[in-house]
């Protein structure tokens, strides 16, 4: 006897339905699966072989064929454990039929428990496209996948719970999660700490504001790492759009917490500059997103930038420019979102005191140049913001009064992106204005005839490159919402010159 149902299965972010087609005929005992079957869905066999028989049903010593449609497409992961163990137990008569608008996920334990996968919210956004509406999974899966309004979600802890919820015997109560939004997350740290650097937390402020990328340059024991760090506690609340988004990425990668629906806080990333390409990027043996992709819609902290790989640094041009990566495989190619906000923070030498007053630099010029050159040109132009990070007198900056929290810049920031929201709301693929291509530039980035003539003056004297210039023309734009001017001014030009002239120092002037 044939029995199908229906499953799902995940390629890179999009979920695909899968038809589980089992045949038991009589013959030498065999267990078979075919379908572009990978070796994690055949090594399935022996967990719902023991699965089956330690929730006390029998298996059959018979010839059994399954195949998972379509046969072109690579299955990959735990997902169809349970549909096939369900298929099967319809094949020999023990789960009675039930209608066939039901989708089947989940991995078996040998014991018959059902285990969480991972991805579960990408595959049910792709499903509920497709018409899918009954969806029986995992327990653990439960909240994730009630994110998307609309599905019926039959949540199941074991193998035996699902053939008498199937079989009429027991009733499993639709789950509705009545809390999947967040409230925005609090820190126990903030701006209120750094004292001084008014200067840098202005710049931050802007690269909040905008979504602008930003490199620190300084000394040692500056307060970069701490500007870095407290970056995130200034971003504006994430839109439903950004949530999702950035949930079905850490759905993927298995990140999120049982109690947690959906992720509204920013992610805040900061690998170590000894990180490989692959895991910075995304790839590997099931091509999983890198750490630029679980920055998405957050912030990527690469401190000590030049320690990083060429390669490293160099590869995150695409990210960089586009949003986006693309992690391609022999037979297979996957785009993953990386619209992140990156903050970069580096020493201007090998022992760190070039252009320190307070100390003297051990390195010589061929030093310095070595060291800086590991930060290319094409890689500065896609950085907007460049900010030097000077030592400061402690003594005389702790006495300061009337410190702004990151509460008081928060509120600024969500006005301004509030601003940008309602501009780019017809746009697509922009939210901010750090995000603008060329081809938009010159819609929402006018400049009247004295604020042209300013800027045709900056860039004789120092030598922009055309994308130097766009990225001053977005800081502009930016520094104009802040100041609630709907054109931009020449005090918005200048003051973004202002954050492209550090190259001048410390890159090109050696």
């Amino acid at each position: 006897m044939i029995s199908i149902l229906k499953s799902a299965g995940i390629k890179g972010l999009e979920g695909y339905i899968v038809e589980v087609e089992t045949d038991v005929q009589n013959g030498l005992p065999a267990f078979n699966i075919v379908g572009l079957a990978e070796r994690t869905v055949k090594e399935s066999k022996e967990r719902i072989r023991s699965a089956i028989k330690n929730s006390n049903f029998p298996f059959p010593d018979r010839r059994i064929t399954v195949n998972l449609a379509p046969a072109d497409i690579k299955k990959e992961g735990s997902y169809f454990d349970l549909p096939i163990a369900v298929s099967l137990l319809k094949s020999l008569g023990i789960v009675k039929d039930f209608t066939d608008d039901f989708i089947f996920i989940g991995e078996l334990a040998l014991d018959g428990k059902v285990r969480g996968v991972n991805g579960i919210l990408a595959i049910v956004s792709s499903i509920y496209e497709k018409g899918e509406r009954k969806l029986v999974i995992p327990y653990a899966n439960r909240r994730e996948a009630s994110v998307v309004k609309g599905m019926e979600i039959y949540p199941v802890k074991d193998l035996r719970e699902v053939v008498d919820f199937l079989s009429g015997l027991k009733k499993i109560k639709k789950f509705e999660n009545k809390n999947t939004v967040k409230k925005a997350f609090e820190y126990d740290f903030g701006f209120e700490d750094v004292k001084g650097l008014t200067l840098q937390k202005r710049a931050l402020e802007i690269a909040a504001s905008g979504g602008h990328n930003l490199l620190m340059i300084g000394p040692p024991g500056t307060g970069k790492t701490m500007l870095a760090k407290r970056f995130v506690t200034i971003l504006p609340e994430m839109t439903d759009e950004e949530s999702l988004e950035t949930t079905k990425i850490y759905s993927i990668r298995g990140l999120l917490k049982d109690s947690q629906g959906i992720v509204k806080e920013r992610p805040f990333r900061s690998p170590h500059h000894t990180i490989s390409d692959v895991a910075l990027i995304g790839g590997g043996q099931d091509s999983h997103p890198g750490e630029v992709s679980l920055a998405h819609n957050g912030v990527l902290f690469l401190d000590e930038f030049p320690e990083f790989s060429k390669n490293i640094i160099e590869s995150l041009r695409q990210p960089l420019e586009d949003g986006y990566v693309t992690v391609s495989r022999a037979q297979n190619t996957f785009i993953y979102p990386s619209r992140f906000t990156l903050i970069a923070a580096m020493n201007p030498c090998r022992c760190g005191y070039y252009s320190d007053p307070n100390h003297i630099c051990k390195c010589t010029p061929y030093d310095i140049q070595k060291y800086l050159s590991k930060i290319s040109g094409p890689i500065l132009d896609r950085i907007d913001i460049h900010i030097e990070v000077p030592r400061i007198d402690f003594l005389n900056e702790t006495m300061e009064d009337n410190v702004e929290s990151s509460n008081d810049i928060r509120k600024r920031v969500q006005n301004v992106a509030n601003i940008q929201e309602d501009r780019y709301r017809e746009v697509r693929n922009i939210r901010r204005n750090g995000h603008l291509s060329s081809k938009y530039l010159k819609v929402f980035c006018k400049l009247d005839s004295s604020s042209k003539l300013l800027l045709q003056t900056a860039i004789k004297h120092y030598s922009f490159s055309p994308r130097s210039i766009t990225k001053i023309i977005k800081v502009a734009r930016t520094i104009a919402d802040m100041a609630g001017e709907e054109n931009i001014k020449d005090e918005h030009i200048s003051e973004a010159i202002q954050y492209r002239i550090l190259d001048n120092k410390f890159f090109y002037n050696l």
